[in-house]
Parts: C-alpha cells; structure tokens; sequence
C-alpha cells in the first residue's frame, strides 16, 4: 500500500506549525491536554466485541466545559481581527465586557487586555483569531477558572490566585478546520483475492490493513453478514471472531444494526465504524447483490524520515514490516493493536514513542499520547489501572525532552506529574517500596508460566526508582529546587535498598519478589534486564547477569515482543550485538514464516497453527498487529546504526555503529531538524548528520583515517572522532 497523503496538506502532520509570538500564522488553541483526552475518548470508545460496544475499564476524564483565553497587547494602531470559536462565548477587552458574541472585532491602539471566554459542553472550548498581527497561538494564556469575584462596593477581585497555562495546539491553521472535526486520511484500496466459500465470499486484501468496508453497486432487500479477520481462520469462523458486521439493506437504505443508523445510498455503501483485518467473509441474503466489494484504508499522514538496509534481506523485511507494524499502530494516538482493544496503554506507548523516535519522529503523536494516558485530577488509579505503566508513564517524558528538546512541553505536563507521583507515594509501605495493594494491577509480562505478583517485585523497585529520577530530572529543567531535592533524596534512598533487598550472590542475579522481608527463591528476567540499561548495577553484576539470568534458558522465556524489546536491548547494552542479530532473526524472521505481514502481540515458536492465534481463552484473541511487535526499529536505530541523543534535542549525539555480524549497513535516524545518516562495513564508516556535534565511537584493528578531524585511540582498539560538521565524513578503519 502506499500512504500518500489525501488531505489537504494543512492537516498533515508535519505541516509548519506556529511559533510563540503574537504575530505568528494562526491556530486552533485549546486548554492543554483537554482536546487530547477528548478525542482519546473518541478513539477508545470505537472499541467493538463482536458488534457490542466495550468502552475502556479505567477513569475516563473529559475536558473543562468553560476556559478562558486571554492575550496581553500593544498596538501601535487600531487593528481588526476574526473570530471563530467551538462553543458559545463572549470577549472582554480591559475587563469590559461587549455586546454579543462579535465574529470580528475592532482592537484600539495602545496596550489592552483582551479575554474572550468560551463554553461547550460537548467539545472542547476552542479558539482561532486572526488578524494582521493579533493571532492565536502558543502564547495565549488559558485558564479553567479565573477565580473572579466582586465584592458589596463593586469592586472586581484580581486574579492573582489564578493559575494560567499556555494554549496547547496542534496544527489547525484555518477557521474551516475545527479541532472537534478532525478525521484521519483515508484512501481507496482493492481486495487482491476473492473466493466463493460455502455460502459467502472470502475476501483478501493481501495484508494486515485497517479501514471501512464499502460495497459498490449494492441493491436488493435483505441483510449482509461480514465476519472480519486477521487470519482466513477467524474470517471463516462465524462463530468465534473477534469483530463482526451486519447490515440490512432496503432499496436504497442501508441499515447499520450494530450502529441502528439508517443511511440513504445510490448503489454505493461505506460502513460506518474501521476495522482491522486482513480478511473478510462476506455473506448476503438471497435477494441482496453487489457488483464488487473495496476498502478505505484508513491511516495518520506520518512521513518515513527513518531507514536502514544491509546484506540481510531477511533483516530488511524485519525492519520493513515493523514500519509497516508502526504505521498501522500510530493513528490520533499510540495504540496497542488494530483488531482488538485499539485503546492507549501507556507500557505500549513508550515503545511506540521509542521506535518513533528511529521512524517518524512525529512529536505532536508522543506529546497527545502522554497528556491522553495522564488524564485530570484527581489521580484515582495507576495508568491504566496498571502500576508499572504509571511508572512508564514517568520515563516517557524524560525521553521525549532528550530526542526532541521541548522543555516548554515538560513545563506544562510537570503539575500532573507531581500530583501523578504523590498518587504514587501516598501507597508505598514502610520501606518506601510499592506493591500491589487494592484496585492496583500488577503486570510485568505476559509469561508463559507461573509469575508471582505478591509483595515487593524488584521489577516495580526498579521502576519506581527511574520514575524518582526522571521527576527530580523534570523538577530541575522547570527550576522547582524544592522539588528536585526531595525527588533525588526518595531515589537515593530506594536505589540504596534495591541491591540488599533482592541481589542474591548465589544466583548472581537479583530475585523477583521479597514478601513480607524474605527474599524469594525466583529468578525471572525483569528487573535484572532493566537493572542493566539503567546501570543500576556494577561491571561485575553486569557481566554475571548476562550468564546467569539473559542467556540462561532455565530462566522463564520472555514469549512477547513487549518484553523481548527490553531483553535484547539489555543484550545490547552488554555488547552482544551478534546475539541480538541471530535473536532478532529467529523471533521475527519465526512470525515472518509464518506469512506474518504485521508483528504480533506474542509469538511462541513453540505453538503451530491455529495456536498462533489464540490468547485471553479465545481462538483468535491474539493481535497480529501489534505495535510492541515493531522493536526491530528501535534496536537497529539505537545499537547498530548506533545513534542516540546526548543532549536534549540532539544538541550533542553519540553515534556507535557496531555490524553485530553484517557486511554492511546504512540507515538515517532522523532528528528534530534533520537526519543522521550512517554507513558501515567491514573497512569504512561514513557519517553525515544534519543538525548537532557529537562523538563517532568504533573499534578498528588497524590506524584507522578521516577525511576530517583527528582520530582519538582509547585503547584496546577503540577510538573516536568529534564530528562537528554537515559535511560527510569518511573514516577508514
């Protein structure tokens, strides 16, 4: 399929969004958060099992109904501006209000205050002004209460105790385009297959696809049973598939009995609600006939900035479907996977912003996902009603500020940080540890065995104390001194009590669990992996885990690809590189077998046929679309390509290209403002990087040359060049 953009070219993602500043170019402006966590409703409660609505199970917040926008202004003349809002509203100019609700208006020279206040119960309160120089953007001031008061004189209060935020925004920069009418693109495409099975047609669209059915030339009166799958199996099976579909046709009506909407139609039918399949089984009553059957695939515009390719075609195809894996998956959100649940989870989420960062690099996409997954306060749950995803929640920003830069979008998420950490810290027990209490769902992984989720999980240790530091990280980037201190004193204090609490010398690996202060006899894969990427632990413990516990098999198998994410990048991390490559291609070369055109939610060689599509007690519960599936991008961006930021924003990078058993290979990794370009094989590296300086890190057995700069030896064949150039540089080892 191709992904071509069929919207206009202001609704792509990438289109030039406004700066701060008065007289920047027009755009939509809501409260920060608000719209995000309304359309993130919208998009969850699309969720269907078998034709019956199944909305998510965990707090849904909604947005603030009456928020007030207000500018601060100096004019040196009078200036007319225009004003569109979603909602009912009134303008306020030097606190005197105006007559009605003016769709233009006349600003007087001189400095102003204009306020305009905007109710809607349905949709968020939005607001677009434009002018010659007055327009609405970023540096408006938003609030969802002025705290406005008069007293028995008639004197209005100030407004001291207000507190105001920035407008978020996204990238509506006409009047026409209102947030609240937002669609994805779609575009037509053909089914490749049709074969008459028993009493229906069996329709291929040639790979895992998500969109709306449409029927061409319908007629007749009778009904239209359509039963969708990822697999001809579920397609076939009537009885058992995940998601299913039924009209009744009368004429020219169509009835949606799912949706109960009547709609008129000339011979030419779209179905109402997207689905994920790869497979449809069509079957109409007698009296019912159509000329042919298509889809609208339905997608977000993200452009493919990331690449690689090497000797390994095999490799290649890995990379290509996990884009086409991310492609599927990134749609006004980050979801889990296309078929089943298409909700936003925030442990599948911070892998999706991760392979982002290697693919699309699509910002807007990571900060909705977050503002959606934190909802409002008060906080009532974890994440998702998952401990560990709150803790993911955490760590996800720190990283999206060290890929892209933006301190201001740390600014504005940090207050529900904080009371998301006091949520946190008001259920630790007295040794300041988490464990599952009441309403908490402990996760960790789906395991093929028995896994404990009682008591203190050195895991969730782990976690808490990275979510600890990426608060105290965040509360120093926003200046909250206070803060910062008492974060980094709760982090030095768990990280001191991690190792004693679990780290077991005779099984050379921390333990999974501690209950009631006694340490477990059980080795699970966890937090010894995490241990290693964070560097909680020393060299020594390091070397021991990579035997004791990641190339150990007695130790329970990771079967998901959520988990085998963090397992190989451990294994990464480590050095083993050419492990990870033969890993790689086993795990997902193993589904690519099996004529997998998306990576799934879990894959278990040790299964066959049908096997494969089970999960949850269901024959086809499994998701074979899966964004967790697509980690292959992230791996070969970040340990092979071998690129990553140093300082926020790619200001400084690193880049460490390591083959892990290639002949060679070439990729670009894109940055906030350009690409880093790498290619390696056995005798040259050649870098080119679009924005930012930084180290180039390589073993060479030889007295390795460059074009440009001086090579640096560290010792026992490692060296390094400082690349402070757009130029290409060219080092022969």
């Amino acid at each position: 399929m191709k992904f071509e953009n069929t919207n206009p070219p202001a609704w792509n993602q990438r289109s030039a969004l406004a700066k701060p500043g008065c007289g920047a170019s027009p755009l939509w402006i809501w409260y920060p958060g608000d719209y995000e966590i309304w359309l993130g409703n919208e998009m969850n409660n699309r969720r269907t099992e078998r034709g019956a609505f199944f909305p998510p199970f965990w707090k849904t917040d909604s947005h603030y109904v009456v928020v007030e926008f207000s500018k601060k202004l100096n004019l040196t003349v009078p200036e007319e501006i225009e004003i569109t809002v979603e909602g009912r509203y009134n303008v306020k100019l030097d606190g005197k209000l105006q007559f009605g609700s003016p769709q233009t208006f006349v600003l007087p020279a001189g400095e102003h205050h204009l306020n305009i206040k905007v109710y809607n119960q349905t949709t968020p309160p939005a607001l677009f002004i434009k002018g010659k120089t007055v327009n609405t953007n970023a540096s408006w001031k938003v609030t969802f209460e002025d705290k406005e008061w008069i007293d028995e004189s008639g004197k209005a209060s100030d407004t001291s105790a207000t507190v105001y935020m920035d407008a978020g925004h996204w990238n509506f920069n006409t009047a026409e385009q209102k947030p609240s009418q937002f669609k994805l693109a779609t575009q037509p495409e053909e089914p490749v297959k049709l074969t008459t099975v028993d009493n229906g047609v069996l329709v291929d669209f040639g790979k895992e696809t998500f969109g709306f059915i449409r029927f061409h030339g319908l007629k007749g009166t009778g009904d239209i049973k359509l039963y969708y799958g990822e697999s001809p199996e579920e397609a076939m099976d009537t009885e058992y598939c995940e998601t299913l579909d039924q009209l009744h046709i009368n004429q020219n009506k169509v009835t949606d009995l799912a949706l109960n909407e009547t709609t008129d139609t000339n011979g030419d039918y779209t179905l109402t609600n997207s689905k994920a399949f790869r497979y449809v089984y069509v079957q109409t009553s007698p009296e019912v006939s159509y000329n042919s059957v298509s889809m609208l695939y339905e997608y977000l515009p993200v452009e493919y900035r990331g690449s690689f390719r090497c000797n390994d075609d095999e490799l290649n195809r890995i990379w290509d479907i996990g884009a086409y894996t991310m492609h599927l998956t990134t749609r006004e959100f980050f979801i889990d996977g296309i078929k089943r649940d298409r909700w936003v989870w925030s442990g599948d989420a911070i892998q999706s912003y991760l392979m982002n960062y290697y693919l699309f690099f699509d910002s807007e996409s990571v900060k909705r996902t977050i503002w959606l997954l934190r909802g409002k306060d008060p906080v009532t749950s974890h994440s998702n009603t998952i401990m560990d995803y709150t803790f993911y929640w955490f760590m996800s920003i720190y990283d999206y500020y060290m890929y892209s830069g933006d301190k201001h979008f740390v600014s504005q998420i940090y207050p529900r940080m904080q009371t998301m950490m006091d949520y946190v810290l008001g259920r630790t027990n007295k040794n300041g540890m988490v464990e599952g209490m009441t309403g908490d769902w402990v996760f960790v992984d789906w395991a093929d065995g028995y896994l404990d989720k009682k008591g203190e999980l050195s895991f969730e240790q782990v976690l808490f104390c990275k979510s600890l530091e990426t608060m105290a990280l965040c509360a120093n980037l926003v200046e909250d001194t206070e803060g910062a201190q008492q974060y980094t004193k709760l982090s030095d204090s768990l990280r001191e009590k991690i190792q004693p609490a679990f780290w077991d010398d005779n099984k050379q690996a921390l333990v999974h669990n501690r209950i009631n202060g006694v340490k477990s006899d059980a080795v699970t894969r966890y937090s010894n992996m995490f241990s290693v990427f964070f560097d909680y632990l020393n060299d020594t413990q390091k070397e021991a885990i990579k035997d004791s516990v990641l190339l150990n098999d007695n130790i329970l198998k990771i079967t998901t690809p959520y988990m085998r994410f963090y397992e190989l990048e451990a294994l990464c991390a480590l050095g083993k590189q050419e492990e990870v490559m033969k890993e790689m291609k086993a795990y997902w070369g193993g589904m690519l077998a099996l004529d997998a055109t998306s990576f799934w939610e879990k894959y278990n060689p040790e299964e066959s046929g049908i096997q494969h599509l089970a999960m949850y007690g269901r024959p086809y519960g499994k998701s074979l679309c899966h964004a967790w599936g697509a980690s292959p991008i992230y791996l070969l961006g970040k340990y092979y390509l071998g690129v990553r930021p140093v300082k926020e924003g790619y200001k400084e990078f690193a880049i460490h290209p390591v083959l892990g058993g290639l002949e060679w290979m070439e990729g670009n990794v894109p940055t906030p403002n350009g690409n880093i370009y790498v290619y390696m094989d056995k005798e040259k590296i050649k870098i080119q990087a679009g924005e930012g300086s930084g180290y180039v890190t390589f073993t060479s057995h030889n007295d390795p040359q460059t074009n440009i700069g001086r090579v640096e030896a560290l010792g026992n064949n490692e060296y390094r060049l400082w690349v402070d150039t757009k130029d290409e540089v060219i080092i022969n080892k």
